[in-house]
């Protein structure tokens, strides 16, 4: 008996090659593409970060401009036609909460394979999702071939300004 997808499944998306994996895992799980979420979390700004001017930060820009560049990552060609949605906060506790939302069946999450003082260093988003999800949360990461070449650390510049 195969495992049906008949809610939701939330993609975590960072524009690295992990996630296009993950995308792509999380396609041919469902019947239509409107069934996955693709998320992309932008932190939080504190206004005495550098590049911030006067204190201000403009988060409704932020996000417009994360929107567009996740209109151009993920071509409608290639992956149907999924929804796409930008928020503001701690990437792992904002895809668990917005699984949670959205009744999802699943999180499918690219992982970058970390290790050491690296992983220490800048954690783990695909652990805190797996920590703190409701549902079941598949990772995955990228084809040896892939990984090898260096194809797993290139990565577009999501929006911040």
């Amino acid at each position: 008996m195969a495992w049906q997808v008949t809610h939701p499944v939330v993609v975590p998306f960072d524009f690295s090659a992990h996630a296009r994996e993950a995308l792509r895992m999380a396609v041919t799980l469902v019947e239509s593409p409107r069934q996955i979420h693709v998320l992309h979390v932008l932190p939080f700004m504190i206004p005495t970060e550098p590049g911030v001017v006067w204190a201000t930060i403009d988060d409704a820009g932020r996000i417009q401009h994360a929107l567009e560049n996740l209109n151009e990552a993920i071509p409608e060609a290639e992956f149907g036609k999924v929804c796409l949605d930008v928020r503001l906060g701690d990437p792992g506790q904002v895809c668990s909460d917005r699984a949670e939302e959205l009744e999802a069946d699943l999180i499918v999450i690219g992982s970058h394979g970390r290790t050491g003082l690296t992983r220490l260093v800048l954690g783990s988003v695909a652990e805190r999702v797996t920590r703190l999800s409701h549902c079941p949360v598949l990772v995955v990461k990228l084809p040896a071939e892939a990984e090898k070449a260096g194809a797993g650390h290139k990565q577009a510049a999501p929006a911040t300004s």
